[in-house]
């Protein structure tokens, strides 16, 4: 099995590299064509404005819509979920491009600015006594965008509680995407509850 992880910006080193640990083979997406040599792909955190403007000059959007309506695995963390949901507020004046898929809204960087990243250990008790495996995971929170509202159709696997008490970690079908950077502690939890909703 391939899990690509697209490589414009942000984090995608970090994930090859967890992927790596966890005995599974990266490869870094950076072109269309590469999406048809994977079985399922991460989006990383980064800076969200900037991925949309290098996926537009490379023509990855129509591939990648198509790889999310075709039902692959798709993860993403930070800025790969707002690219995932079908809709975004806070954007830049002028928004942004989404890839859509996942029914949800987003807020851009909720949790305000850098300043105000903190980290945060999220319980995942339905997903450990279903799944097996810790009770919890440690996320931090940069700039992170929040999930204001989801579909029926979406499993919450995680919440913070925030002053309207917003959920933040959510699996819809074949697609799992989270809000903090789990990856800046050096962890593959994440990593590996998404390798093993591919194995399922």
């Amino acid at each position: 099995m391939a899990v690509g992880v697209l490589a414009l910006q942000g984090s995608f080193n970090e994930h090859i590299a967890a992927l790596r640990r966890l005995g599974v083979k990266g490869v870094e997406i950076r072109k269309a064509a590469q999406l048809d040599t994977i079985s399922a792909l991460i989006i990383p955190g980064g800076e969200s404005t900037t991925m949309a403007k290098l996926a537009h000059y490379h023509n990855l959007f129509p591939a990648l819509r198509e790889f999310v309506k075709m039902g692959k695995p798709v993860w993403g963390t930070c800025a790969g979920l707002i690219f995932l949901a079908d809709k975004a507020t806070g954007q830049k004046e002028g928004g942004q491009e989404l890839i859509g898929g996942l029914n949800c809204t987003v807020h851009r960087n909720y949790f305000g600015s850098q300043i105000q990243s903190f980290e945060a250990e999220l319980a995942v008790p339905d997903l450990a006594a279903k799944e097996g495996g810790p009770e919890s995971y440690r996320g931090v929170f940069i700039r992170a965008p929040a999930i204001l509202d989801a579909g029926p159709e979406v499993e919450i696997l995680a919440e913070i509680r925030v002053p309207s008490k917003k959920p933040i970690e959510e699996k819809e079908v074949a697609e799992l995407q989270e809000v903090c950077h789990a990856l800046i502690l050096i962890s593959i939890g994440w990593q590996s509850v998404f390798i093993y909703f591919l194995q399922c």
